[in-house]
Parts: structure tokens; sequence; C-alpha cells
């Protein structure tokens, strides 16, 4: 089974990048399952019914989210109507949506989905990690066939998030600082993971956003309506090969490509 996990897409420039890419992609390596992380689709801050159709209709299976998932207000009346789009398991009780999702995949295999948001530097929520193996428990009575989008801003959390899943999952994968790390692994119980796997947006930005607005924010410290950054994009993604016999990965291979 060979997944591809692509970094949270940002903003138009984001989803004319996917668009253009994906089919090329997943014919290339023979990919069975798509997950994009999609809180930043729609002009860079949140997630919209229309929006999301673009990319289930570009091939995406499986749209996971993060801190930002409800920055527009109909997400709230739509995400639970679309169980495709996940939002962080660790929410509160009686929070709209969901944090995972089983996808039947042809053969009759199936992958467990799921979407947790990390505490440090981040909104309280829940225990991410108690939360998390709860929820593991209960989709591997379904299947050994598991990612998980780790939505978090430290590094030390994600690594110690990883290790905690290690031979549980088939895969961590961290979202949410829009820069691509380079330490994608096996961890040793057969898990797969990297750190964060980046952002498909504009190359000529901060993390997504007009270069000078944010310099200027730095600057002066004035607020600002942000704005994503135009031009060439960048395609963050990851593939990972797993033996849906065990659940196990045995590769995982970053992706980086620039649009057009």
């Amino acid at each position: 089974m060979k997944l591809l996990f692509i970094g949270d897409i940002i903003g138009r420039v984001g989803r004319v990048a996917t668009r253009a890419l994906l089919p090329n992609i997943v014919s290339r390596y023979k990919i069975d399952a798509v997950i994009a992380n999609g809180e930043n689709v729609a002009g860079g801050f949140g997630i919209t019914e229309s929006t999301a159709f673009e990319l289930f209709a570009m091939g995406v299976q499986v749209i996971t989210t993060g801190n930002h998932v409800w920055d527009k207000k109909e997400t709230v009346d739509y995400i639970p109507r679309e169980p495709r789009i996940l939002r962080p398991l660790n929410f509160p009780p009686g929070v709209p949506g969901a944090g995972s999702y089983l996808l039947n995949l042809p053969g009759g295999q199936q992958l467990g989905v799921m979407n947790v948001a990390g505490r440090i530097f981040m909104h309280s929520l829940d225990c991410p990690f108690r939360t998390a193996q709860a929820e593991v428990e209960r989709l591997r009575a379904i299947t050994r066939n598991i990612l998980i989008d780790f939505h978090a801003e430290a590094t030390s959390e994600k690594i110690a998030f990883g290790h905690y899943m290690d031979g549980n999952v088939s895969a961590v994968v961290g979202t949410h600082t829009h820069v691509q790390t380079a330490d994608e692994t096996i961890l040793a119980g057969g898990t797969a993971y990297i750190t964060d796997v980046g952002m498909t947006g504009p190359v000529n930005s901060v993390i997504g956003i007009d270069r000078e607005q944010i310099i200027s924010r730095f600057l002066n410290q004035m607020p600002r309506k942000f704005e994503v950054a135009s031009g060439k994009a960048l395609f963050c993604a990851v593939v990972i090969e797993i033996d849906p016999a065990t659940g196990k990965s045995s590769a995982i291979q970053r992706l980086q490509i620039t649009h057009p």
C-alpha cells in the first residue's frame, strides 16, 4: 500500500499546484490513497465547502486540518456533513466533526486516518497522547493500517509523539510549521515518521504569506490582515509504503516540487 500525504495546502496557489502535479505523482509512484492537510486551503486561512470540493475533485480522499479549522464560519455547519474532513481528535467532546476516518481502498484494504493537535505553543486541548491512543486501539480492531497527522508546533512534542505511537500505527506525519524537515525515517517499531511534511504554497513567501506583510509586522508590531503570496508554488509531500498485512511501513520519501 502506497500513501501520498500532501503538506498544508495554502490558498489558490497551493490548489493550482496540487491540481497540476497530483495526477503525475499518483501515476509515477502508484499511489493507493491521497491525504492532504487543508486547514489553509481557503485564502490561506481555514477551509470552505467549495475549496474542499476542489480538493476532492482533484483526487484527495481525506482532508486533515488543525488549529485554523474554524477560521471560516461555515465550517462549523459543513464539517459534520462531510466525514472526509477531519478536525483534531483532541478537541473537547461536543465539538462538531470527527478526528478520524476509515478509508476503504480497492481490494478490500482499509486505512484509518487520524488528525491530532499538539499543545505546546498551541491552543490548550485535551491530551493528544492519551486521546490518540484510545482511538488507535479502536481503529486497530478494524485495520492495522493507520496514519496520523500530528498538527503541532514544537519539534520535541512531535518526536515524542512519534516514538509514543511507534509500532502501533503505520505513520506519524507532522504538519503546521510549513517548513519541510529532513528527518524522515522508519522508527524501530515500523512506524514511518517525519517532523513536518512542509507546505504546498508560494515559494517566495514567509510560510505562505506575502513577505513584505510579515516583515512589516516584525518591524512595527502593528496588526494587519495577511494575504497569501503569489507566484511559483512549492509542492511538499511524502510517499509512504506500508505492508497492509502488518501495518508496518517499509519506506518514506520526501517530495519537493516547484510549479510551474
